[in-house]
């Protein structure tokens, strides 16, 4: 099947499909072309370009996207979507005045969801992700990472990353799996807590690496949650399974756990709403990913990831939703553009390059995803007519998106 966009209004993001990333001023920069053409065949961009050097129109499909404007579909680098029921109960105590370490400490948070995964069973949990990957889809989101974490025993915790695998199994998009057993310390191990890591170290990661059903490994690096001698034991016991280390670091605390991240080699450090003058530091120099999550800072009141400072010390920066039950009800991929550059003063270009090519880096997808290039997938965002790109973050309660293409096939 051999598809021609031609009179595209612009085409966004056009890169060489050798760049990986882009970081510091580079970010500001987001090449396009106008009055353009497209190609796509089967999965894949095979050509595009001015439609001046447009030779022909022979295509199984000639859509005419006058007045259309096209950007790679969004790269989702941060996501929990698997999981049970709501948390909207603790919505309404938030806004009664408890914070969420409150809540977690009375036995909500990432508890609550642990209780409902266990009285779930994977088809219950497939059904109610397979409803969330659909949402995103429409929303425009191509690639997404997903992580386990309210299991917290090596049963429920086999049992979301297998959902993970099946929904990988059943659609066209890109999807990443995370274990992340190290997301809180079940009730049984509060008094016990090196007894957990021990349990996480010696059954957990050995039995999903035979499985073979997560392609990172994640771990809660805050006060109250995993420390950083925790932290570093358990990524470094991944990384000989063969997982590729990713960190929660940085939420309420900075306690060391971006230089731990640094060290044992890990793709991405997300969250960064608390940022020390070492922490950037430490990324100086290294190949990881710093991702910030805007809509979690949003929901929960919390300071929001100082992006215009990790991205004037020469940094890369990459955006994603977080989409969980409790601190992020939300996978919409467009609001966090948005929000990025409402509530953290990223310009449109460096909004949408931390949501596409920098996205795709924080999931080893850099080669598939991200940009337009030659042979990369053709997951695509096709606006309706807008004035410019700034419109797309300005016009943010409003939805812009005409079509998706996921892979080549319209959804």
């Amino acid at each position: 099947m051999k598809t021609l966009f031609f009179n595209i209004k612009e085409l966004v993001q056009v890169r060489d499909s050798s760049i990986m990333k882009v970081q510091g001023k580079e970010m500001k920069n987001l090449p396009t072309i106008k009055n353009a053409f497209l190609v796509v065949e089967n999965e894949k961009i095979t050509d595009f370009g001015s439609m001046s050097d447009l030779q022909n129109f022979n295509a199984d499909q000639v859509i005419d996207s006058r007045g259309h404007m096209i950007l790679p579909a969004w790269c989702d680098s941060h996501t929990h979507i698997v999981y049970a029921g709501n948390r909207e109960s603790e919505f309404v105590d938030r806004i009664n005045g408890l914070t969420y370490e409150e809540i977690a400490a009375r036995g909500g948070g990432i508890l609550n969801s642990a209780k409902k995964l266990e009285e779930s069973s994977e088809q219950e949990l497939f059904e109610q992700a397979s409803q969330r990957i659909k949402e995103v889809m429409r929303l425009g989101t191509g690639s997404i990472e997903i992580k386990s974490g309210y299991g917290l025993s090596l049963e429920a915790e086999v049992k979301m990353l297998k959902v993970i695998k099946m929904l990988k199994d059943t659609y066209a998009m890109n999807i990443k799996s995370t274990f992340l057993g190290a997301h809180a310390f079940p009730a049984q191990f509060k008094e016990k807590k090196e007894d957990y890591v021990d349990l996480i170290c010696e059954q957990m990661i050995p039995e999903v690496a035979r499985q073979n059903l997560a392609d990172f490994i994640d771990v809660f690096c805050e006060v109250g949650y995993f420390d950083v001698n925790q932290t570093e034991k358990i990524l470094k016991v991944g990384k000989t399974h063969n997982m590729i280390p990713k960190i929660h670091v940085n939420q309420f605390n900075s306690i060391g756990g971006i230089e731990v991240g640094v060290q044992c080699g890990a793709l991405s450090v997300d969250h960064l709403e608390v940022m020390e003058p070492n922490d950037f530091e430490t990324l100086k120099g290294s190949q990881v990913m710093p991702v910030a999550l805007p809509s979690c800072s949003y929901f929960l009141g919390i300071p929001y990831t100082p992006a215009r400072k990790i991205i004037d010390e020469g940094l890369p920066l990459a955006l994603a939703t977080d989409f969980n039950p409790g601190s992020t009800p939300s996978g919409n991929m467009n609001f966090v553009v948005s929000t990025a550059c409402i509530k953290m003063k990223m310009t449109p270009e460096e909004a949408i390059n931390a949501a596409t090519i920098n996205g795709a880096y924080a999931m080893g997808l850099s080669k598939s995803c991200g940009s337009i290039a030659r042979g990369k997938d053709a997951s695509l965002i096709i606006y309706k007519d807008i004035p410019s790109l700034n419109f797309i973050p300005y016009a943010f309660g409003s939805n812009l998106i005409d079509k998706v293409m996921i892979k080549g096939s319209f959804i």
